[in-house]
């Protein structure tokens, strides 16, 4: 990154350096959720369901923060959860 001391893109380095923060902040956001998700896949194919219910409910905590802290769209978190619950319920009956 150039330093510059005046210039027309100078507002265009600082943007891209707060891209850089950005996706890295949500790489680790969407990687903790993702790996969540996981967890309680594997406990589903383990027909563990007390386990799996546990899981379910910190996977849905981590989507949702997800979405709060802009990540993901808070329906794209919605539509996950409700597709884990699904799994879970179908595992169930």
């Amino acid at each position: 990154m150039a330093k510059l001391k005046t210039g027309r893109h100078t507002g265009a380095i600082k943007t891209h350096r707060q891209a850089l923060r950005r996706t890295a902040r949500n790489r680790v956001i969407r990687r903790k959720a993702r790996d969540a998700a996981k967890d309680f896949l594997e406990a589903v194919t383990k027909k563990d369901k007390g386990a799996a219910a546990k899981l379910l409910g910190a996977v849905a905590s981590t989507w949702d923060k997800a979405a709060k802290k802009g990540t993901i769209h808070w329906k794209t978190a919605a539509r996950r959860k409700s597709r884990l619950a699904a799994r879970l319920n179908k595992t169930a009956a």
